[in-house]
């Protein structure tokens, strides 16, 4: 598979990209220390993140990047001091953050695993129905809960690109990227209920990222841990872990997606 990345400049992509996302230097991600930061507005971070955050944990497996609000850091820097980075990010220990941060009207919201290709194992799976390229013209019809992991209908400006298998004229799976940010565009993939287990997911996943490397771009893909599917499909597809993330939220947001 030739490409004109290789994968210590896609690692170095997502290191710049985080770094935009919380406002610290990309080598901060690589430290032994854990780095604290504030939280702030840019123009260059991912279009969905709603900056400032008042509490944003980021690790790479080294540290953790914390990118916060100042009333939370001291709340913050005693707690990613207390607990090593891998255990801040599970329970029990997690829950010593969120009791914390209720004093402040916050709870954690967001947890969520990245992962990046690895071109070592990224190549076009086999499909078993043809697949037809689509663009964002042809997604105006297909803004529908089934497509909803490959198309976000409240930014619909930034889906850029999708890969579609056909039963027909059925569409039966659907992989699309939205171009969060300037270098990296995220994949996100739906298959309809009868025709799982059948590989369609990957297939789209691996030529889906091998379509936006040759646009220059950088693929990544998130999946919450419990999403087995998902994080099954991301490794099968030739992706695997880079980084994770925590962030909290107002407790009314939170609040409000559960009743949602």
């Amino acid at each position: 598979m030739k490409t004109a990345f290789t994968n210590e400049q896609i690692l170095a992509a997502a290191l710049a990209q985080s770094a935009m996302d919380a406002g610290c230097a990309p080598e901060d991600f690589l430290r032994a220390g854990n780095v604290i930061v504030a939280s702030r507005p840019s123009p260059e971070a991912r279009k969905y993140l709603e900056l400032p955050i008042p509490c944003h944990l980021i690790s790479y497996g080294n540290n953790i990047v914390a990118a916060v609000e100042d009333r939370c850091r001291d709340i913050v820097s005693g707690y990613i001091s207390r607990f090593p980075a891998e255990h801040c990010f599970e329970t029990p220990n997690m829950h010593v953050l969120n009791d914390a941060l209720e004093a402040e009207g916050l709870r954690l919201c967001f947890m969520a695993e990245y992962f990046l290709p690895d071109l070592s194992c990224l190549e076009p799976l086999d499909c078993p129905y043809p697949v037809r390229v689509l663009h964002q013209r042809d997604f105006a019809p297909l803004y529908r809960a089934e497509w909803s992991n490959a198309l976000c209908e409240r930014r619909k400006e930034l889906d850029v690109l999708g890969l579609g298998a056909y039963d027909g004229e059925t569409l039966v799976g659907f992989a699309a990227c939205s171009a969060d940010c300037e270098g990296m565009w995220q994949i996100g993939v739906d298959v309809l209920p009868g025709y799982r287990r059948q590989g369609i997911a990957a297939a789209l996943t691996s030529r889906l990222a091998l379509e936006i490397l040759d646009r220059g771009k950088v693929p990544f893909y998130c999946a919450a841990w419990c999403n087995l599917r998902s994080v099954r499909n991301a490794i099968k597809s030739g992706f695997r872990p880079a980084w994770v993330e925590m962030s909290a939220k107002q407790t009314e947001y939170v609040d409000s997606m559960n009743r949602a």
